[in-house]
């Protein structure tokens, strides 16, 4: 972990697959592609978590609008 404890993740989702990206609280923060994740819970939640342990605050959203798909 950075100097931030506070990280801003974005799932921009899709039927089969969500991609994810993180960018670390601060202007300097670092911003990077993470992977991507399946679309089921199991998986979104285990990414979510494994953040969860590494930063001690988390700013979650994703992608939002009528061509998008649900995020569980």
């Amino acid at each position: 972990m950075g100097k931030y404890s506070e990280v801003f993740v974005a799932f921009d989702v899709a039927k089969k697959k969500h991609a994810v990206a993180i960018a670390e609280g601060g202007r300097t923060g670092e911003v990077r592609f993470m992977g991507d994740v399946e679309n089921n819970p199991a998986p979104i939640e285990r990414t979510i978590k494994r953040l969860a342990n590494r930063y001690d605050r988390l700013h979650v959203c994703f992608e939002a609008g009528p061509t998008g798909y649900g995020l569980y």
